[in-house]
């Protein structure tokens, strides 16, 4: 049997931009593929992950190791330092051009964007996108909940400034606690083998989203750096039964005619369709 062939990119990014230039509304559907070009780290496997946390390699701690709810109460500050660092990152990274690319092309829709994230970084708010049309599936490092959850609270992490010691990652400054109970805080993120994160805050968001998808009659789905191994952003793009463009540097493939994959990165591929898009008006 004659295996397929994928369509040439430039048909791809010519019969994406139509679709885009058609619809009403858009769906963007992002992993943690999209905030390469932000300067982000990769995880894809442990040297990608110790490459970013070195003080991790020596223990031996994975990415699933340290993202528990036991990592917190094993070393709190261990735990703390991987967290704590990621939200100083993220908090002084600047979303790349992209961001604005995509904002840009929602506007122009009637029933504007809504985004579905599992990403739990910040950087579509950051970049200005409407905090109210937002899914964050897997919660975001700049909200806290407490360890035990002792309450249903969830608060702003804004006021807490980690000092971490990078080289052996490990919290220096004060840990967070909860203002009700006094005991630990945690980030509001699921976790591996999490049963006290706090879901109400995405439970809220998803409840939003649902009603604005009622709306749409020409929906498109713009998919970005969401791959297989955590598929919980493809996989919503894929219920929506509309058109869906795929953009992603390694796992590209698509299932039908409704469906386009584009093998670039999250920012070539934008700047790619937003040239196009723009000649077609």
């Amino acid at each position: 049997m004659q295996k397929a062939t994928m369509p040439d990119l430039p048909a791809s990014l010519d019969l994406a931009a139509s679709w885009i230039h058609d619809a009403d509304a858009l769906l963007i559907t992002a992993g943690a593929g999209i905030g390469i070009d932000s300067g982000l780290p990769d995880f894809r496997g442990p040297q990608g992950f110790w490459g970013a946390y070195p003080g991790l390699r020596q223990p031996g701690l994975g990415f699933e190791d340290i993202a528990n709810q036991q990592a917190f109460e094993r070393d709190p500050r261990q735990a703390w330092g991987f967290y704590g660092h990621r939200l100083q990152l993220y908090r002084s990274t600047r979303p790349h051009e992209g961001f604005g690319i995509l904002r840009e092309l929602g506007r122009r829709m009637p029933h504007g964007v809504f985004v579905f994230t599992s990403n739990v970084d910040g950087q579509f708010e950051q970049a200005g996108f409407d905090a109210a049309r937002m899914v964050e599936c897997h919660g975001s490092i700049h909200h806290l909940q407490c360890l035990a959850a002792c309450s249903t609270a969830i608060w702003s992490a804004d006021d807490f400034h980690p000092v971490v010691d990078e080289k052996n990652c490990r919290l220096l400054s004060d840990l967070p606690v909860c203002p009700q109970c006094g005991g630990l805080a945690r980030p509001t993120i699921l976790m591996f083998d999490d049963w006290t994160w706090l879901p109400e805050r995405t439970e809220l968001q998803q409840r939003r989203m649902a009603h604005w998808l009622q709306m749409m009659a020409r929906l498109v789905v713009i998919e970005i750096g969401a791959g297989t191994a955590i598929p919980s952003a493809r996989r919503k793009g894929e219920s929506q039964h509309a058109r869906l463009i795929r953009i992603n540097l390694r796992e590209a493939e698509v299932r039908g005619p409704q469906e386009i994959g584009i093998a670039l990165g999250a920012l070539d591929a934008l700047q790619a369709l937003q040239s196009r898009v723009v000649a077609r008006t």
